[in-house]
């Protein structure tokens, strides 16, 4: 049903490009829920295509609930312009608001755009932060606060896999084996 639900959902997108639905689709979650999403999605493997749906899924979520935070992520992780700002659309410092507008344009490029590009910017978007965690964890968790410490490193780590899980998705979807 997971992969049945992705499928015909980013088919009707992409066949349509009627704004309205679009808007319904990338707000799906915030008018639904996430509970539905997760019925469908949450347990379908990673390097799936709606493994990785709803993988972007949290990540809109979680970027547009902790923008702030975000945004001060995505400033240690990325302190200078990189490939990594070109590639996720971020070439300033950016405020929460910002952040918030890239989650929308990385998640409505992936029904709107190129699937695999919108991957491949989810990829360093979440790479980016990743780093960011990973730095916040050394400056601001010394070794008498070993479990925030880790706790964040936990975060980072799993922020990687899921960036190498976007990757791995556009280079699927690309060789049209991503299902």
């Amino acid at each position: 049903m997971g992969h049945l639900s992705a499928a015909a959902l980013l088919d009707r997108v992409h066949h349509s490009m009627d704004p309205v639905i679009v808007r319904r689709v990338l707000t799906l979650v915030d008018t639904e829920g996430v509970d539905i999403i997760a019925q469908l999605w949450s347990d379908c493997e990673p390097d799936s295509l709606p493994g990785i749906l709803w993988r972007l899924y949290l990540l809109r979520s979680w970027v547009r609930k902790d923008g702030e935070r975000i945004a001060t992520l995505w400033n240690a992780g990325e302190p200078r312009a990189t490939a990594a700002s070109a590639i996720t659309g971020i070439d300033q410092t950016p405020s929460a608001g910002d952040i918030a507008r890239t989650a929308d344009s990385i998640l409505s490029g992936a029904f709107t755009g190129d699937f695999a590009v919108a991957l491949d910017r989810a990829a360093s978007f979440t790479e980016v932060i990743a780093t960011g965690l990973r730095m916040d964890a050394s400056r601001n968790h010394p070794d008498d606060d070993p479990d925030g410490k880790a706790r964040l490193l936990h975060t980072s780590s799993n922020l990687r896999t899921t960036s190498s899980t976007f990757r791995r998705g556009a280079s699927l979807w690309r060789r049209g084996r991503l299902e």
